[in-house]
């Protein structure tokens, strides 16, 4: 296993959308509006959207299922760069890739956000922690 690369997204990010999440139900929402929200902010959508809706639902799916309550996906704007952020309230655990992991096992989540993503890493506040993924818009 290795972990995520600890680092702040684009410190002069603004945000655009924030989504509280409770539960796996809601996952099918999240992923609707936050196509609304991207056709809003880019003309670029349906390859962007497939990519970033993938890493939504993987992040906030172990936010959910790892993590301690809310969970929080942020949909962020810098420049070119959209932005998909997820926070827990979980900050014993370090996300890790697991990259041995054979597939059809589960768990391959952070692995298709590195694949989708042009840039990928996570960081701390004093009270969340963060995983973060960057795409071009």
């Amino acid at each position: 296993m290795s972990a995520l690369r600890s680092s702040v997204p684009h410190p002069s990010a603004a945000e655009l959308h924030c989504w509280r999440l409770g539960t796996f139900g809601e996952l099918r929402t999240l992923r609707a509006a936050l196509r609304e929200a991207i056709e809003t902010h880019t003309a670029e959508v349906d390859d962007l959207f497939d990519k970033m809706a993938v890493v939504a639902t993987e992040l906030a799916t172990n936010a959910l299922r790892h993590g301690l309550p809310p969970t929080e996906v942020r949909l962020l704007r810098e420049d070119d760069h959209l932005i998909i952020d997820v926070a827990d309230h979980d900050l014993g655990t370090l996300p890790e890739v697991d990259a041995d992991r054979p597939l059809g096992a589960g768990g391959l989540g952070l692995q298709l956000t590195k694949t989708f993503a042009i840039d990928v890493g996570w960081y701390r506040t004093e009270a969340t922690k963060h995983v973060w993924a960057s795409f071009p818009s």
